[in-house]
């Protein structure tokens, strides 16, 4: 009978002994591991670009943007047209030969050069040129500009002018040193480029 009791008491106390283990070994409010976690600095959340998100991509200018535009363009080829076109240009100048001018240059640049053809003929004055040496010629500048493609070309010249006016016949030697602007429209089946504007330059 002793011996049952025991075993009674036994079982009632590791129940007991469970349940107080139960309660007791739970974290109760804050402990000293809670206060280290919460002083430890956050990491910044950074949210994950989207794949439809537009990524900014690097703006192409000069002749990268040309050559985007216009993937057959090629830098030698046209400076050797640019000289071809500038020889003739200086030539039909001195002749008064206003259709080859109006050939290869803008609007304005034909209003001015036709300006000055027209007061030199008033004036009974007329003017052959030959080139010296063939003019050396440079890309100085490049832009596209919407449709329009622009190029600047630094030209170095010398060439002999032969003139005659009221007071007699004059041979002059000269060296010149220009920045040609020339446009040609990208969207346009014409491939051939026109002189748009004309400015002096230090030799």
């Amino acid at each position: 009978m002793q011996i049952l009791e025991l075993v009674i008491f036994a079982a009632l106390a590791a129940v007991v002994l469970f349940q107080l283990y139960t309660v007791l070994g739970r974290r109760v409010g804050r402990q000293p591991e809670d206060a280290a976690e919460a002083q430890r600095p956050k990491t910044a959340e950074i949210e994950p670009r989207r794949i439809e998100d537009p990524i900014d991509e690097p703006r192409l200018t000069g002749l990268a943007a040309l050559r985007a535009r216009d993937p057959q363009f090629d830098a030698s080829h046209f400076l050797d047209g640019a000289k071809a076109a500038y020889e003739m240009v200086v030539r039909a100048f001195a002749e008064g030969d206003r259709a080859t001018l109006k050939s290869l240059t803008l609007d304005p640049v034909f209003k001015a050069f036709d300006g000055v053809l027209t007061q030199r003929e008033a004036e009974g004055r007329s003017e052959k040129v030959e080139f010296l040496n063939a003019p050396r010629a440079d890309i100085e500048g490049a832009e596209v500009d919407g449709s329009v493609a622009r190029l600047k070309v630094r030209f170095l010249a010398e060439f002999r002018s032969r003139s005659k006016g009221p007071e007699g016949e004059a041979v002059d030697d000269r060296r010149t040193a220009e920045v040609w602007t020339f446009e040609r429209l990208l969207d346009s089946r014409d491939p051939n480029w026109a002189l748009a504007r004309v400015d002096a330059a230090q030799a």
